[in-house]
């Protein structure tokens, strides 16, 4: 990857992923792509170039690739999984549509393309336990329908076409930069600011519903490093588990209250985020990706969980 263009990039992942792809290939080689009414601000605006980017007008993306010589997409445009229930239109319009038009615009200019997928791409028919990379994907929700989508539509363009096309199935992703923005395992980034502000966490996930989470930093090393995979030894392309941790509502309570004795956590049960939470995957296998591409995450439950209270401490108090 030379230029490199990260669409939504003022987004949960996007806006971290292109500061980290700034320190790793430069602050010019790497344009943040936004849409109108979600542009970069501070660091993320000052630190490198910037352009309109809607994934629904694929004649604006195809002049930024051309203007600034892109050679590498990262697409971030999405809803997440609860947002995408309310609006399931708009939720297709942007995952499936707006990829269509990035897909084109890659295959004409020669750009590799990473498009995340997720844990929501799985269904209630999944094995749960080791969830295998080569499995039933049969989800119930339109976020999970179009992940699958996206990881077939991709698929298609890098086998017909030849377009580079690559992606990992994202968990539930923690950080402590930007706040959480309507997905159902939001909760695991709710609670460590509870924790911090001294305030009872209300959880709206039920005791012992397990969920595959990761923290921030490894899902952006995910991505960067997939995309700098050598192709000869990916045997997948699209759609590979990626796995760092895997813990219910009371681990991750128990693992805060390891630092804060003091803090308070009761149940008031989502019946949507619920019902989302247990059609997905309780541990993934995601031996493909390592074998593949020699995937490792760094964080666990109780490193991540220092370092969220500790930043959020110095961010909140």
């Amino acid at each position: 990857m030379k230029n490199i263009l990260v669409i939504g990039s003022t987004g949960q992942i996007g806006s971290e992923l292109t500061m980290e792809l700034r320190r790793r290939y430069g602050n010019d080689q790497v344009v943040a792509g936004y849409i109108t009414g979600a542009e970069p601000k501070g660091e993320l605006l000052e630190s490198g170039p910037s352009a309109m980017a809607d994934v629904m007008n694929g004649e604006m993306i195809a002049d930024v690739v051309k203007q600034y010589n892109i050679d590498a997409i990262y697409n971030l445009a999405a809803l997440l999984s609860v947002v995408a229930e309310s609006k399931p239109r708009l939720a297709w319009k942007i995952g499936i549509d707006g990829l269509w038009n990035i897909l084109d615009v890659a295959k004409e200019n020669g750009c590799s393309v990473f498009t995340p997928s997720s844990i929501g791409s799985f269904g209630l028919n999944t094995p749960h336990m080791n969830t295998p990379q080569d499995t039933i994907q049969r989800p119930r929700t339109i976020y999970g329908v179009s992940k699958v989508t996206t990881e077939l539509l991709s698929d298609y363009y890098f086998h017909k076409y030849g377009v580079d096309t690559r992606s990992v199935r994202f968990p539930g992703i923690i950080s402590y930069v930007t706040p959480p923005g309507g997905g159902t395992t939001d909760y695991a980034v709710d609670i460590y600011y509870y924790a911090v502000r001294g305030e009872k966490f209300v959880c709206p996930i039920k005791e012992g519903t397990l969920m595959d989470m990761m923290y921030m930093p490894d899902a952006l090393n995910a991505a960067i490093t997939l995309m700098e995979a050598n192709p000869e030894r990916l045997v997948h392309h699209n759609g590979f588990n990626v796995a760092a941790m895997s813990f219910a509502p009371e681990t991750i309570y128990a693992a805060i209250k390891k630092l804060k004795p003091e803090f308070e956590m009761v149940y008031d049960v989502d019946p949507l985020k619920q019902s989302i939470a247990e059609s997905w995957p309780d541990k993934m296998d995601d031996s493909c990706a390592r074998q593949e591409w020699d995937w490792m995450p760094k964080y666990d439950l109780d490193s991540m969980t220092a370092d969220m209270l500790d930043k959020l401490s110095k961010k909140l108090l």
